[in-house]
């Protein structure tokens, strides 16, 4: 998931705590009619929904990283072209996003701030460098599949600009998983030493993908706040299980072997029991300790202090047409 770990800062009450606006609010979400803008809403729904369109916002952006990387050394020109129009999709992503999060009164100045700052994150999938040509194979099919696994029922959020975004997103990360997956298949079918790296590429990216949807949250009331909000639709456990039960055969299809000894399927479940991932290495990563967070971070904040004098020429343009409406008036 692109918005690992992001609380709800409203407390889960019941139907005779609720005033008559967060009645009528719940009875609007429970009845699947969308929340826009304008209309009233809790104070915690509002920020909870700040917090996980900033840090997708943001995942999108940073996630070009990784991938940019690799556009002047792809093997071939129509593999340059595809990896260009993929960074190009989620530089839009995270437009739209950032637009959906203005619409709740926050500026894209201050969720950049935030981010800089290190109060908002971004996932942690994306401080993992990416060392090879199937490194970029493995972050289309497994980050990308793990983000589409988590991003298509969020086409069903409760608020309206959010799941329009999201269902423009999710058409475009099909695109972004089939090509990752197309690169895995060419390799793995290559000849012994592609294969060696597209397996080396899976065993290095899985545990990190798994991570993608955050610990467990089964017992989270900040979860359960969320899910009643309809702000979040599955739990991270219904999720990752779904990734697994999903990727499993694609890797069986390419044969590759998922880097799990315990991976066995389990006929009363009907899906795959699964070793989880480290914990502590992803709580680490969260904390800055990743592999690539300081260049991460650093490539973030050089971007933005190159674009200062656009932002400043673009705001000086605007405030002189408004003087020059303002004097036509």
């Amino acid at each position: 998931m692109y918005a690992q770990m992001v609380k709800s800062t409203g407390n889960l009450k019941s139907r005779e705590e609720m005033s008559p606006e967060e009645a009528a609010f719940q009875d609007k979400v429970d009845a699947d009619i969308k929340i826009e803008p304008r209309d009233w809403m809790p104070e915690g729904y509002r920020k909870t929904l700040i917090r996980q369109i900033g840090q997708h916002a943001h995942s999108e952006i940073v996630g070009q990283l990784p991938e940019g990387n690799w556009i002047t050394r792809a093997p071939t020109l129509e593999r340059k072209m595809i990896l260009l129009a993929k960074v190009q999709d989620e530089a839009g992503h995270g437009l739209y996003l950032y637009c959906a999060a203005e619409t709740l009164g926050v500026s894209r100045d201050d969720l950049t701030e935030q981010l800089l700052s290190g109060r908002m994150k971004y996932s942690s999938i994306f401080n993992y460098p990416t060392l090879n040509w199937a490194d970029i194979g493995a972050v289309g099919w497994l980050v990308d599949g793990a983000a589409i696994m988590n991003q298509v029922p969020l086409q069903r959020t409760s608020y309206g600009p959010y799941s329009r975004a999201m269902i423009r997103i999710c058409k475009e990360e099909s695109f972004h998983q089939r090509q990752g997956y197309d690169i895995m298949m060419k390799m793995a079918q290559g000849t012994p030493a592609q294969k060696r790296m597209a397996q080396d590429a899976l065993n290095r990216f899985w545990y990190p993908s798994l991570m993608m949807f955050g610990p467990s949250d089964a017992e989270s009331v900040h979860s359960a706040q969320s899910l009643a909000w309809k702000i979040k639709i599955n739990s991270n456990d219904e999720l990752r299980q779904k990734f697994v039960d999903q990727t499993v055969p694609q890797a069986e299809y390419l044969g590759l072997t998922i880097p799990d000894e315990t991976l066995a399927w389990n006929e009363e479940k009907g899906g795959y029991d699964f070793a989880e991932p480290d914990w502590s290495e992803f709580f680490q990563v969260l904390k800055g300790n990743g592999p690539c967070n300081v260049d991460r971070l650093t490539a973030r904040q050089k971007a933005w202090d190159d674009g200062a004098w656009v932002r400043d020429g673009l705001m000086a343009h605007a405030e002189k047409k408004r003087a020059a409406k303002v004097a036509a008036e």
